[in-house]
């Protein structure tokens, strides 16, 4: 893609190009010995792209998630428009029988757990979730935690030790690379989406170690791609080789699938992975996330052994409920309905996108991976969508590879065919502003 960068920097006023290009690591001070002062130039960097609407991120909405949004960036800029910037792919957040749940949970229960599930932090609510959720995910046990970021650091760093192995797709979820780095155990990354790779470590560690412990990490539906495994295939080799299976499925877990079940409803994998974790924040409109296991006993030990769930505060009685609440609705036939339109929406905003010249890449879910080129592309036209009523999330390294930049549009099932139109105008008004000529072949992020 071309850019008009000596117009731009002119107009802007700016002395160089340094908030259009580079990233955190080109700013951070790691000479510097006072270990608070290295952060400083990343801040100010941060400060200076917010200056001029080039920093998208640490924005604040006002009032209600939904198709449309208002709100303000961290210097009080305001900002409004369609909202393709939210993790509400049901469009649960402010639906009235999860608002009524937490009104009926603070009455009942209080507001706070007060404490660690392994002392006296669960309650009620939270025993019924996770009955409700072994029955949904036709699993033996699933045990609460506070965050989906704590199950997923959690039970990696509990499961593998020092002298264990961990074999972890190359783009995994940062919660699953640093339990994996904190672990002590070996860590082995694979080519993304690889299992003839992942057969190849385990072949040749089981031939070095016969006796060690190895755990294989991977994702359901990954956020930044929207790809999936082969998990059966995946489970498979692992159970061959002796290894146990790890899967995340936040992503398409309640908004996927013909019951909710997610990706392994449609691989035919229900409660046939070795262990499951999950987050609620994306289609259970709330805070928590969860592990699920058929080995008796896991819970118990990861109440007294497994740090994010020992030294921490339990979900509260609130989250509990709302999310109990939000899995009958993914269970029952408004679900479906939710889910069928969450498709539809999806496949109509691929099929705009790409006629309009946009490179998306994975297959259809709630996620869209938009690719709009390098840094200093992607930074000026997100400032165009933003200050012209068009909110994405600008996603740039370390995220992503250096050289690319994407846009990750979050469908929602309340998106309305209007909306998405705007949205595609917008981008294809963002191309044209920024590009030389706003053509196809010219200027096609």
């Amino acid at each position: 893609m071309n850019l008009v960068m000596p117009n731009i920097l002119q107009a802007e006023n700016l002395a160089s190009d340094r908030v259009l290009n580079g990233v955190v690591n080109d700013h951070y001070a790691g000479h510097e010995s006072n270990l608070v002062r290295r952060w400083l130039p990343v801040a100010e960097w941060f400060d200076d792209r917010c200056d001029l609407g080039l920093d998208p991120y640490q924005k604040y909405s006002r009032g209600k998630i939904s198709a449309t949004v208002s709100g303000v960036f961290r210097n009080g800029v305001a900002f409004s428009g369609v909202n393709f910037a939210s993790q509400d792919y049901l469009s649960l957040s402010s639906h009235l029988r999860l608002v009524r749940s937490v009104k009926s949970a603070a009455e009942d229960f209080g507001v706070h757990s007060a404490g660690s599930s392994s002392l006296m932090g669960g309650c009620e609510m939270s025993l019924r979730l996770e009955q409700a959720f072994e029955k949904f995910l036709e699993y033996r046990e699933v045990t609460l935690f506070p965050t989906g970021w704590t199950a997923g650091y959690g039970i990696v760093k509990m499961l593998a030790r020092p002298g264990d192995h961990i074999v972890i797709d190359f783009l995994a979820h940062a919660c699953l690379q640093e339990g994996a780095s904190c672990s002590g155990a070996t860590v082995h990354r694979f080519p993304h989406l690889s299992n003839e790779a992942v057969r190849k470590h385990l072949v040749r560690i089981r031939s070095a170690q016969p006796d060690a412990g190895i755990l294989v990490v991977t994702e359901t539906l990954f956020s930044m791609d929207s790809d999936s495994p082969a998990v059966a295939e995946l489970q498979a080799i692992c159970t061959e080789h002796g290894a146990t299976l790890l899967v995340d499925c936040a992503h398409d877990l309640g908004c996927m699938g013909e019951t909710g079940r997610g990706i392994l409803e449609v691989q035919g994998m229900v409660g046939k992975v070795d262990v499951l974790m999950g987050s609620f924040s994306k289609t259970f409109a709330s805070i928590g996330g969860f592990v699920a296991t058929q080995h008796r006993g896991l819970r118990t030990a990861m109440r007294a052994c497994c740090g994010p769930q020992t030294f921490t505060n339990a979900m509260t009685p609130i989250q509990a409920a709302v999310v109990l609440e939000a899995l009958a609705i993914v269970s029952d036939p408004e679900g479906a309905v939710r889910r069928k339109r969450l498709a539809a929406n999806v496949a109509y905003l691929r099929q705009q996108l790409h006629e309009n010249g946009f490179v998306t890449t994975g297959e259809p879910s709630a996620i869209v991976p938009v690719a709009v080129g390098d840094s200093a592309t992607a930074r000026l036209m997100t400032r165009h969508m933003t200050r012209n009523g068009a909110i994405v999330n600008l996603v740039e390294y370390p995220a992503v590879a250096r050289s690319k930049s994407f846009w990750r549009l979050q469908v929602m099932a309340d998106h309305e065919g209007s909306q998405i139109n705007d949205l595609v105008c917008k981008a294809i008004e963002a191309r044209a502003a920024i590009c030389n000529q706003p053509t196809v072949e010219e200027c096609s992020p």
